[in-house]
């Protein structure tokens, strides 16, 4: 359990790197000023410096995608009810992230930009988890199939 934990971790945080270095180069591009933004500017200002800012993102962000790659041991926990694991795996989730994501000015630090932060992050996660059951579902229902046609051919 704590070897697959650390493997999980240790894949989580290169992934979590990648993913908010392809945002700033969507960012970058969106912005339509053709230069590169590596962190967000408030985030500059308060490590003061783009080299500290950077860093300090780099570090939160595989941190992030430690806690989220260790958090998917949570569905293995057969004995726990879809309900308790969705819950668990969601508050590990959030928790995490709301903090992170102010801290790193990846959220507005006012009211209505944080709350549509936290809009798009539980719709993000309910269209995940819905893709994954319903993906999960599917294949659970071919191998109840396969197992009818063996179990017909045994006969």
């Amino acid at each position: 359990m704590k070897k697959k934990l650390l493997f999980r971790c240790l894949i989580g945080a290169p992934i979590m790197i990648t993913i908010s270095l392809v945002i700033t180069i969507i960012i970058s591009l969106c912005t339509g000023h053709g230069e590169f933004y590596a962190a967000p500017h408030e985030l500059m200002d308060l490590c003061g410096s783009p080299v500290v800012a950077v860093i300090v993102q780099t570090i939160c962000s595989a941190l992030l995608g430690a806690i989220i790659g260790g958090s998917f041991l949570i569905w293995d926990i057969e004995k726990w009810s879809l309900l308790k694991q969705t819950l668990v795996h969601f508050a590990v989730m959030a928790v995490p992230s709301f903090p992170l994501a102010y801290l790193l000015n990846w959220l507005p630090h006012y009211l209505y930009g944080a709350l549509g932060y936290i809009g798009a992050f539980i719709l993000m996660y309910i269209i995940i988890w819905l893709v994954m059951y319903f993906s999960t579902k599917n294949k659970i229902k071919k191998m109840n199939k396969q197992l009818d046609e063996i179990n017909k051919d045994n006969k």
